[in-house]
């Protein structure tokens, strides 16, 4: 029986992981920061196993996961989110037969750096706004032409990102916190998730918000865009990435695709693929397994929407619109035949809640603070 690690538990899309993983057969064990977790709560987990957070110190977590992998003879490890990062510095540290569904190190970070990630598209020919380091004269003449976006070089949810309009001040460079200014493109935002192997695409999925957390979509549709499709098809192929691997779009009035991110992990789209059939295109790198989309076009995060259809009612708009979609919509970690996780994600959330009520930020905001990559 092949064993497979999650290496973070508490977002849905590593619920979907765990139940795919499990009916295809595998042992599923989950490390997280927060030691009892949504995943963690699944009948398809083993095991669930708590681990210092990388943010107190990367060489522990480092250690820490090795240490799973050893212990547990694990055969295969999927990072989740944010972790990744993390996640491709330890592989160092495991039995060369272990396989990471993730590219070494220097190529994760290398796309999950916005600078970088800007290059890398350039360098293939595929659109992506002018962007300029803060603190760089060029930065400051791209503001003068038009509205920037401000976001440092490492973040994610949104965290530090400001648009500054056209003719007004940048923020000062801070040199522990680099950042970009980049040119705001007006249209509408997509995202995407795409499972890669040696530079071909298994199976990509677009879809957008329709409702936001912040900058985090908690209730979203997918879509089909060919030109997006070929846009992140070109990206994989010239790359020649395996792993999971995510963009932000804006397609703007003309229709022009625009590559304003990159994720270089799994994001929310995954929610709408058939979980057994992630499993076996991960675990057969060498086969040509179908993944069937789901026959939902629209799905939420339960919990989140029902917040965000409170707060709507203080507001006073949007909540008759918000509260229909809330009871018509499916949620993304219901399963009738693995009840617990969705019916005890009060419990199991509530580091994190505690954290967003205490700090008065979005949800999405503060799930993964202490996991993420912040720094070179």
């Amino acid at each position: 029986m092949t064993t497979v690690l999650l290496t973070l538990g508490r977002l849905p899309k590593a619920l979907d992981l765990a139940r795919g993983f499990s009916r295809a057969g595998c042992r599923v064990l989950v490390a997280d920061p927060f030691g009892w977790t949504l995943t963690g709560a699944s009948r398809h987990v083993a095991k669930e196993i708590a681990v210092p957070p990388p943010h107190a110190g990367k060489a522990a977590y480092h250690a820490a996961i090795a240490r799973i992998v050893s212990d547990e003879c694990v055969d295969l490890v999927v990072p989740v989110s944010e972790e990744t990062m993390h996640v491709a510095h330890a592989r160092a540290l495991f039995d060369p037969r272990v396989r990471v569904f993730t590219m070494p190190p220097d190529r994760v970070i290398a796309l999950h750096d916005k600078a970088g990630f800007v290059q890398a598209a350039r360098a293939q020919g595929l659109a992506v706004p002018e962007t300029q380091m803060l603190g760089m004269q060029e930065a400051l003449e791209l503001a003068q032409r038009g509205d920037v976006v401000v976001k440092p070089v490492f973040s994610c949810s949104g965290r530090g990102v400001r648009i500054v309009r056209s003719g007004a001040t940048l923020p000062e460079a801070d040199p522990a916190i680099p950042a970009i200014a980049q040119r705001f493109i007006a249209g509408q935002e997509y995202s995407s998730c795409t499972i890669a192997r040696d530079g071909r695409v298994v199976a990509t999925m677009i879809y957008r918000g329709k409702v936001m957390a912040g900058s985090v979509a908690i209730s979203f549709e997918r879509i089909e865009s060919p030109a997006i499709s070929k846009w992140i098809e070109i990206f994989v192929t010239a790359s020649g990435w395996s792993g999971f691997i995510a963009f932000d779009f804006i397609v703007d009035a003309a229709g022009k695709v625009w590559g304003i991110e990159c994720n270089p992990r799994a994001t929310s789209g995954l929610h709408f693929w058939e979980a057994e059939d992630i499993a076996r295109a991960i675990l057969d790198p060498a086969g040509d397994a179908t993944v069937r989309v789901r026959p939902q076009r629209q799905l939420q995060q339960f919990y989140a929407c029902l917040t965000e259809a409170q707060l709507a009612m203080f507001r006073r708009r949007g909540f008759k619109d918000q509260l229909a979609r809330l009871f018509t919509t499916r949620d993304v970690s219901w399963d009738s035949s693995d009840p617990w996780p969705f019916l005890s994600m009060m419990f199991t959330s509530w580091p994190i809640l505690r954290m967003a009520m205490a700090e008065r930020v979005p949800f999405g905001e503060v799930a993964t603070r202490d996991v993420g990559w912040y720094e070179d």
